[in-house]
């Protein structure tokens, strides 16, 4: 049923990345508040029960103490991170790495139950970070070495790779096939969507994954990253809403970039 829908999808479907790629499906309408790294620990206090965004200037890993973890729900979605407290606990030190950089951010978090704190979404500039394109590939560096390409440039490729006519084919250099495994994959929560893997690629030390998500109910499903398992840098549905079970629109397909193999990223 996929292939049914391919070309005629084609023009619509490259809208939707560019949005989904950069955040737009989930996007808070008010302007985040801005915080310049300063290689000084900045502090951040949640709102019990209000889940709060951090943007930072790249993929990040955060390095969550023990004694938050009963306490914090964090989400991690390409530069996005989604904090939610469920319950109040005091400033703790909470280290983020960037990984393509390994330049550390420390923040002093806490969470409070008083009404008055701010669920305004959280932008960090870090002048240092590497400035990229406007494709979100890096410019700049040694120009003989291998291609580095953005999440936007990679994910643009696999939706060609389903969707685009043979004709329109291009091959990335440097962007290479990998084998995955086409079994079922438990990736999204809940059981309503069947999730297939299709192809995985490896671009230098990025793999790309193209899944096949289908509504296994008779009612219409809203595609949502954060319900996805596992460990994603960027994840962008080609269509974000799934019809019900048996009609024409019931597949899409979804594009998952990591730092590991898919399955170890899973």
């Amino acid at each position: 049923m996929l292939q049914h829908t391919l070309e005629h999808r084609l023009l619509i479907a490259a809208t939707v990345l560019l949005l989904l790629v950069h955040g737009s499906a989930w996007a808070e309408s008010v302007a985040p508040e801005r915080i310049p790294w300063q290689k000084v620990p900045f502090e951040l206090v949640l709102q019990v029960g209000t889940e709060r965004r951090f943007d930072f200037p790249g993929p990040v890993r955060i390095g969550l103490p023990e004694s938050l973890s009963p306490l914090l729900r964090v989400q991690s979605v390409a530069d996005s991170v989604y904090l939610l407290a469920h319950e109040p606990f005091g400033p703790t030190r909470v280290m983020v790495r960037a990984i393509d950089s390994g330049r550390i951010y420390l923040v002093d978090l806490s969470a409070s139950e008083a009404s008055g704190t701010s669920d305004q979404p959280v932008s960090i500039l870090d002048p240092e970070a590497e400035d990229v394109d406007e494709a979100g590939d890096r410019v700049g560096g040694d120009k003989d070495a291998a291609p580095s390409y953005g999440y936007v440039a990679l994910t643009r490729f696999a939706a060609q790779q389903l969707y685009a006519p043979a004709r329109l084919l291009r091959d990335l250099p440097g962007v290479v096939r990998v084998p995955v495994r086409r079994d079922p994959v438990a990736l999204v929560r809940g059981g309503a969507v069947l999730a297939e893997p299709l192809v995985a690629w490896r671009a230098g030390g990025l793999y790309l994954t193209a899944l096949k998500l289908t509504n296994r109910t008779g009612e219409p499903l809203t595609l949502d990253p954060r319900t996805l398992r596992g460990d994603w840098l960027t994840a962008t549905f080609q269509h974000s809403r799934l019809q019900p079970a048996g009609s024409e629109a019931d597949t899409t397909a979804v594009y998952l970039i990591s730092a590991r193999p898919f399955e170890t990223a899973l």
